[in-house]
């Protein structure tokens, strides 16, 4: 029986006192925790849900929603988080797409009612539990038997070049990717885990996440990121790991108040999902002076943290986000799909059991997202000689100007050197002479000042000319998804209309 609340028992019956959720400065316990699983899940039984009934939930973080996803893998049926920073369309598309029996809302959503689909409304600013829910649950019951390739849950990607496909999990896949965090991470029930991306995404639950449940330790849920909370949390409940966006950390790490707040307990944070560079690892150890910066590359389609950083190779190996985890190989093709050996740059592919099966209801999707059994990223990158992944570029960032191709990330590179810039992101958009043109997105540093002049002076010393940003655009915020990445996709729209209407 691999059913995801068979871990919650086990730990309910032998430590039922030892703490499994941390959420607005409240504990719940692992028998708690149980408890509150067992009685959701003859709730949704009451409701109608069984097995392979897929449950979205529309939620902010909260016990709530960990006590529901687990009460729904205990019905047997399969869950659908829904990112809630969508608009009501997309939502739909969602809902439909998955064919969602059933829909838990937080009280703030309750608007989604009227969208065409049996909606529950969850006031999970409480400590949940089923009197929570409207409804009389039935009977309670054992963990529905599951088997390793039924599927657990349905996350749709992001979609930063498409619209949204519905990648399909399987309790073999989460069991691989707990086994391969458990190990690369040393986790233990010692391990008090921050959680503060939104819990729809996979980095918040799934690196380590609910790998931190399944040795016995414990998650401090934030509903929503804010940097104060996030320093008082480590100290008031003296946490020793975390998952962040590039961007939450940064925030942290530029606070000035942290040099207030005992981090001492802080042992490690994982905060990949871009290029990191050195910078922000010496702010990390100039904060947290006894933890570690792991970076880390993963996908959805992976359950995310394929490859992390290891401990005393961070400067050594800068750029770099780390050796493949056990149970996952990594190697780098060509564009016609042949392997291509280290320090070469090509594809980012992936095997192992923790890799999804594909899309759901998108077998054409999925036959283009393998080569084999091979999963291809749309990241470009290469091995070196000892096996650690850099990445380079996604496949949809490489710019065609004038017939050559130039590397956005290598351009954003340059423009970090300058010390006026605080964000970049550089991206092709349509121009008649040169097919694309480049242009420089960039949010500055508290005070700073930038022209087009200063670029181009700056690339010009750098790079080649056909490199060098066309024009510069200044802004307050790069648009991202939870994991922290640019959505280049949303920028390259909007000046490509910009261009289009001048």
């Amino acid at each position: 029986m691999l059913n995801l609340s068979a871990a919650i028992a086990y730990h309910a019956n032998r430590t039922p006192d030892r703490p499994a959720i941390i959420y607005r400065d409240k504990t719940v316990s692992y028998a708690q925790f149980y408890s509150r699983i067992q009685h959701s899940a003859a709730l949704l039984k009451s409701r109608g849900i069984g097995r392979n009934d897929v449950v979205a939930l529309f939620m902010k973080n909260s016990s709530a929603f960990l006590e529901l996803v687990f009460a729904i893998s205990h019905a047997g049926a399969i869950f659908l988080p829904i990112n809630y920073r969508l608009a009501p369309a997309e939502v739909q598309f969602i809902l439909e797409d998955a064919r969602v029996k059933l829909l838990l809302a937080d009280d703030e959503f309750s608007d989604l009612a009227q969208l065409d689909v049996p909606t529950l409304v969850v006031d999970a600013a409480a400590q949940s539990d089923s009197r929570q829910l409207p409804g009389a649950a039935s009977d309670l019951f054992d963990p529905e038997p599951v088997d390793e390739d039924d599927l657990v849950r349905l996350m749709y990607t992001s979609g930063t070049t498409s619209r949204p496909k519905g990648v399909m999990h399987s309790y073999r896949n989460i069991y691989w990717k707990c086994v391969d965090h458990v190990i690369g991470l040393e986790l233990h029930s010692r391990h008090r885990l921050l959680v503060v991306g939104p819990l729809y995404h996979v980095g918040a639950f799934d690196l380590p996440g609910i790998a931190v449940l399944w040795v016995g330790g414990a998650l401090c849920v934030h509903r929503e990121f804010d940097t104060h909370a996030v320093l008082t949390s480590i100290d008031r409940h003296q946490l020793n790991c975390g998952w962040m966006a590039p961007v939450m950390l940064s925030r942290v790490l530029a606070a000035p108040e942290a040099m207030q707040f005992d981090l001492g307990t802080f042992e490690w944070c994982i905060a990949g999902g871009e290029k990191t560079p050195e910078s922000r690892i010496r702010d990390f150890t100039r904060v947290f002076k006894k933890g570690r910066f792991i970076d880390a590359f993963g996908m959805t389609e992976t359950c995310s943290g394929d490859t992390l950083m290891e401990p005393g190779r961070e400067l050594e190996k800068i750029g770099s986000t780390g050796r493949a985890t056990a149970h996952v190989e990594i190697r780098i093709a060509d564009a016609d799909g042949q392997w291509l050996p280290a320090n070469e740059k090509g594809e980012i592919c992936i095997r192992g059991p923790k890799v999804s099966k594909g899309y759901w209801n998108a077998p054409e999707k999925t036959a283009e997202a393998f080569y084999g059994d091979w999963l291809r990223s749309g990241d470009v990158g290469y091995l070196d000689d000892d096996g650690f992944l850099y990445i380079t570029d996604r496949t949809k960032d490489m710019i065609l100007t004038g017939a050559e191709n130039v590397a956005s990330s290598e351009v954003e590179a340059v423009l970090y050197q300058l010390a006026q810039v605080a964000e970049a992101a550089v991206v092709g958009v349509h121009d008649e002479k040169w097919g694309e043109r480049i242009i420089a997105v960039v949010v500055l540093t508290p005070g700073g000042t930038l022209t087009l002049q200063d670029i181009e002076l700056h690339c010009r010393q750098h790079l080649a000319s056909f490199k060098v940003p066309r024009e510069l655009k200044i802004v307050q915020e790069l648009p991202r998804n939870p994991s922290g990445k640019v959505l280049k996709r949303i920028l390259r729209d909007q000046y490509n209309r910009n261009s289009a209407d001048s």
